[in-house]
């Protein structure tokens, strides 16, 4: 069973081909490529030893396109444990070849027979067991846990010798296996769900049959749902999930019972419990009969309900799960400026809602997710659009370039929220990842000309007057602040720029420094130098950011031709 999303590593951008057929069917995967050959990918490395040992110890399950030699040597040191290391799988360059080399126990034949599939070859899987029962016992599917591993191995051996199994319980995933099935036989298999002491000639299979329902907040909501476990004799590895009406989404008592039992919580909406809220169950019990289709037992807590499903059940095909909305900025432009939090959502988002000129910007890291595509101007509608999404279950990532909070799509995202306040909403958990905003960016090209206090004036009239915006120049540059002017010139606006560097020429020098920088960290960037009465509307678009230093900038000019700009952190008398 994989539980970890795995690392496919590469070495040559002639891998990414068959890296990206891998990753179709491994969402969630991270893509690592060797730093100078590799181009598109999530993570650049430039050590190819110390990056697979490191993620070789986290647990996470490697994929290397690459010769399975190298893999076998990088990771030896680290060889002590075959019950806790992670599957490592070697696939050719060309995809013909899928060898799993590691992790036999955590599931990496399964793994190597989805990549296989795929890439449509044969896996290269030598295990005896796995070839001659069609299954590997010590790692059994997604909805079931082993409670004694360390009595597999001898009852595997017998099974390989002859015996003959006696199979207690449903398990569809043995049944249809090549397994030595005889209700006579002197080993054992039990599918239960209740707490039993396994034994030598007994390997003890927990299923994922029981589903636990809370409904408003409880005092020590972990504590008490591992008592009532322990009082009906249930095994807390067979619980599925945590599951409640939508309306409690928001419900920490939820989140911590799902978070110690290490499963997911899922929700249900008012219309998936109506019927049976109407026949007299609690919301806790109505949640509970959803999640299983079966009459709960009894707790002596109104707010809690456990059910136990006649076989394994799915939660992620039952309810949905709390909506996610992340509001992301990538930074002024290049992958290198967006933060390994960024991307960290955006390979985990289901919908990308934003700008297309920002959601291009993406690159790979869009590849298998839904698109909400619209105009820059339509906030309100995006805003809204990726509320309703997030409420229907998504993981969405609202896209802003720069700083999302800094002019952009945060703060649009919290208006409507405070506007509109819909219900289904409020059970949504919002989360703003920052970025580097493009007045960062421009005075890092430069120098440092916001060395000092600064402040941010967007002069686009469309969203508040010009009386305001001329206002709050004027104030700014008596108050000798450098100032980062966003949205200085459009197709349609174009003399506000030219109105607010008059206003500055009556507090500033004709030569004060002005930073112009265009399309940061895309092709064709240019960030350069003016005096302030060289500004003009011509002078910048919407794509520049532009930076007025305060009577203390400087410049120095370098023998290459090129200038810095910054502004002195000390303020001393001339």
């Amino acid at each position: 069973m994989i539980n970890v999303a795995p690392a496919i590593v590469i070495l040559g951008k002639n891998s990414v081909t068959v890296a990206r057929k891998i990753i179709s069917v491994l969402p969630g995967a991270t893509l690592y490529g060797l730093e100078g050959r590799t181009s598109g990918v999530d993570v650049s490395f430039t050590n190819f030893g110390e990056t697979l040992r490191e993620l070789f110890a986290q647990g996470t399950p490697l994929i290397g396109i690459c010769a399975a030699g190298i893999l076998i040597r990088t990771l030896a040191p680290l060889l002590s444990d075959k019950q806790q290391e992670p599957p490592v799988l070697a696939v050719a360059e060309d995809g013909s070849a899928v060898v799993p080399l590691l992790g036999g126990l955590g599931g990496v034949n399964d793994l190597a027979r989805r990549i296989a599939e795929v890439l449509d070859v044969k896996p290269a899987i030598t295990t005896t067991g796995y070839l001659r029962l069609g299954t590997t016992l010590l790692s059994p599917p997604p909805g079931y846990h082993l409670a004694n591993p360390d009595d597999a191995k001898k009852f595997i051996s017998d099974v390989l010798a002859g015996a003959e199994v006696k199979l207690e319980g449903i398990a569809p995933w043995l049944s249809d296996r090549k397994l030595p099935i005889d209700p006579q036989g002197d080993l054992t298999i039990q599918v239960t769900e209740r707490l039993v002491t396994p034994t030598a000639n007994c390997l003890v299979y927990h299923p994922a049959t029981i589903a636990i329902a809370i409904n408003d907040t409880i005092d020590n909501p972990v504590t008490l749902v591992q008592q009532l476990l322990a009082d009906a004799k249930l095994e807390k590895t067979s619980v599925a999930g945590i599951f409640a009406p939508m309306t409690a989404a928001a419900n920490p008592a939820i989140h911590a019972v799902a978070s110690a039992l290490g499963v997911p919580a899922r929700f249900f909406t008012p219309n998936q419990l109506e019927s049976l809220l109407s026949q007299g169950y609690s919301r806790a019990q109505a949640a509970a009969i959803a999640a299983t289709g079966t009459s709960p037992l009894f707790s002596s807590s109104p707010d809690v309900a456990i059910a136990i499903a006649s076989q394994a059940i799915d939660p992620n095909t039952i309810g949905q799960p709390r909506g996610r909305l992340a509001i992301i900025g990538t930074g002024p432009g290049g992958a290198q400026w967006m933060s390994p939090e960024v991307k960290e959502i955006l390979k985990s988002a289901t919908d990308l809602v934003g700008y297309k000129t920002y959601l291009d910007l993406i690159g790979s890291l869009a590849d298998g997710k839904q698109r909400h595509e619209s105009d820059n101007r339509e906030e309100e509608a995006r805003a809204k659009m990726a509320l309703d999404l997030a409420a229907s279950g998504r993981y969405v990532a609202v896209v802003s370039s720069g700083d999302p909070g800094i002019y952009a799509m945060a703060t649009a995202v919290f208006e409507v929220c405070d506007r509109y306040a819909l219900p289904e909403w409020d059970s949504i958990d919002i989360h703003v990842a920052p970025g580097i905003s493009a007045m960062q960016a421009a005075a890092a090209a430069i120098g440092a000309p916001l060395g000092h206090d600064f402040c941010a004036i967007s002069l686009s009239d469309i969203l508040k007057p010009w009386s305001a915006i001329a206002q709050r120049i004027a104030a700014a540059a008596e108050a000798d602040f450098v100032i980062a002017f966003y949205n200085p010139v459009s197709k349609e606006r174009t003399w506000q720029l030219a109105e607010a560097r008059n206003i500055l020429l009556l507090h500033r020098t004709p030569d004060t420094p002005v930073v112009l920088a265009r399309n940061l960290g895309r092709p064709g960037q240019t960030v350069k130098a003016i005096a302030l009465d060289q500004l003009t509307p011509a002078s910048a678009d919407m794509r520049t950011i532009i930076l007025v230093g305060s009577t203390k900038t400087r410049t120095i000019k370098r023998s290459d031709g090129n200038i810095w700009v910054y502004t002195p952190r000390r303020y001393t008398k001339e």
